[in-house]
């Protein structure tokens, strides 16, 4: 298990994260979002042992990470960068690697290498930015580690290398049940991937929460009724958004869908349909109950949910 226990974490006078709480429990995928600037990498460094924190505790299986070798052998990091691999080859980095993990498996690389058709002896520097992304991700799943965490790990791919990278993520998930934290500014992809989700705006976590939990408990209501109502008719219920067109209500509201009925179906509806809503658009709701404009988070578009 990772956890991070009122952590601070800053850079001069830059508060990078202000007493954050986090637990990812193993096996899990993790997704964190926010903008630049939110304290996603410092996260990710934190539990690598890159840095070291001004307060609190980052553990992972209950120990502390910084200066604790046994338990770096436990987790790779992938960074957003790749310049400091440019002068090796493939053949260069898997020994590099493999001198520091000691799980590493040349099947698992070669396999894997072949898989995304990477050459074997061309320099990295003289690949393109998805391929060298490409070759620190196999060589991340080659070194067998309990924790795989990413930083923009979909950056710079093209639409079937991202697939295919997100499938063998899966399969490590899958088959030796490795947990993954996974930073990125595109919803869709950790919507794809991850169980569970933190969104963090300058350096603090504005919500964490399970993915399927989140989906199912906010819907969007279509309505209709035999007599005029206002937005103030509904506020018991606790809405989060209300809008209406002619005699149709549209009604953002919390809950399960046996309890969203329930409460309108004291009004009579003659018409009542829960639509679903995207990871997106769930989120721009919920960050406008919590005062936050999501137009500054994650280049959100407010109209249409996407990120830009």
């Amino acid at each position: 298990m990772i956890r991070l226990e009122n952590v601070t974490k800053k850079f001069g006078d830059f508060t990078a994260l202000d007493n954050i709480d986090l637990v990812i429990s193993k096996g899990t995928s993790f997704g964190l979002l926010g903008s630049n600037g939110a304290g996603k990498s410092t996260i990710l460094r934190l539990l690598a042992g890159i840095y070291k924190q001004e307060a609190g505790n980052v553990t992972v299986d209950g120990e502390n990470v910084f200066d604790n070798v046994a338990i770096k052998k436990k987790v790779f990091f992938i960074n957003d960068e790749t310049v400091q691999f440019g002068s090796f080859t493939l053949g260069g980095l898997k020994r590099y690697f493999k001198g520091f993990y000691p799980n590493f498996s040349e099947e698992i690389f070669e396999q894997l290498r072949s898989r995304v058709k990477l050459p074997d002896g061309k320099k990295l520097d003289t690949f393109s930015k998805g391929m060298k992304r490409q070759a620190v991700v196999i060589s991340g799943l080659a070194c067998r580690t309990d924790y795989l965490l990413l930083d923009e790990a979909f950056d710079g791919l093209d639409p079937t290398m991202r697939i295919i990278v997100k499938r063998m993520l899966v399969d490590a998930m899958i088959d030796r049940q490795l947990t993954t934290a996974i930073s990125s500014h595109n919803l869709k992809e950790i919507n794809e991937v991850c169980d569970s989700v933190a969104l963090l705006h300058q350096g603090k976590i504005l919500f964490n929460r399970d993915l399927d939990s989140v989906k199912g408990n906010i819907h969007k209501v279509q309505a209709a009724f035999p007599r005029e109502y206002s937005r103030a008719d509904f506020e018991k219920y606790g809405i989060m958004d209300y809008s209406r067109s002619g005699s149709v209500h549209y009604i953002i509201m919390k809950g399960s869908e046996e309890e969203i009925r329930t409460k309108l179906g004291e009004k009579s509806p003659t018409l009542l349909d829960l639509i679903p809503l995207s990871l997106e658009e769930i989120f721009i709701y919920e960050m406008a109950q919590t005062g936050y404009d999501a137009g500054g988070i994650d280049g959100i578009d407010e109209r249409s949910g996407n990120t830009i």
